[in-house]
């Protein structure tokens, strides 16, 4: 049987953010980009800043709070620091783009021109190795974003419109030969989910059932992962590999 659909195509998943003190002597994720998906922040406990720095390459902090709300568009630059606890419930566009590598991490220009070895800095040790060393090498990860990261700005705070410019330049490159599986991705997912608005919109006009009968209720399990910004638990919501009907066993 065909499961429902998650609301919008979009995916869900709760994040711990680290609590590591990077060498600017913050606490938090790693700094990096989406290319195609717009990503939210819901926060459900703790406290902490959203650091973005947008396309025009205007740097902003926003503190973060229970039941804050925020959301920005692809290719804004986003870290998350935490100064205590900080919880997140992130949603984001296009569930399996992100997953699939919709995100360029602000490792220093170097690592990003060399797609091998921004593939080898971006890599963590599969489940098989020790919890300690998984988290160890997710923080060593974030350290090496956050050099690049802050290399982004100059002596005065402001950030460089040339180093960003670059920094656009190769995280395009860096994505460009995953876009045809990212297509199909897209059209079985976000595309499909719009086209099937459209159809039942189509049948109610006509005065016909726009699918009623087949409506069903589905759930996910959360899978532990360490993400770029923290712990995560992201709920498998994509219907090819994503929970179980209600009732079923």
């Amino acid at each position: 049987m065909t499961l429902p659909a998650f609301p919008g195509a979009t995916s869900v998943s709760a994040l711990a953010v680290y609590d590591a003190v990077a060498s600017d002597g913050l606490a938090g994720g790693t700094p990096h980009l989406h290319t195609v998906s717009a990503e939210a922040y819901l926060v459900v406990g703790g406290r902490g800043r959203l650091h973005t720095i947008d396309g025009s390459g205007t740097f902003a902090e926003r503190r973060l709070a229970p039941d804050d709300l925020v959301w920005f568009a692809p290719g804004v630059i986003h870290r998350a620091v935490n100064d205590g606890g900080l919880d997140v419930r992130v949603v984001m566009q296009n569930a399996g783009l992100p997953e699939a590598g919709d995100a360029v991490m602000t490792f220093p220009d170097e690592v990003l021109a060399d797609h091998g070895r921004y593939a080898d800095a971006a890599a963590l040790p599969g489940p098989e190795a020790s919890d300690v060393d998984r988290l160890t090498a997710a923080v060593a990860r974030r350290d090496l974003a956050v050099a690049g990261y802050r290399a982004l700005f100059r002596d005065d705070g402001s950030v460089d419109p040339d180093r960003l410019a670059r920094l656009h330049e190769r995280a395009t490159a860096l994505v460009r030969p995953r876009v045809p599986e990212w297509r199909e991705r897209w059209k079985s997912g976000a595309l499909a989910a719009a086209h099937d608005t459209g159809d039942r919109l189509e049948a109610l006009e006509a005065g016909d059932d726009p699918g009623l009968a087949e409506a069903r209720v589905a759930t996910a399990s959360d899978v532990p992962a360490y993400g770029m910004c923290g712990r995560l638990r992201r709920y498998e919501t994509q219907p090819a590999r994503a929970g179980r009907i209600e009732g079923e066993r």
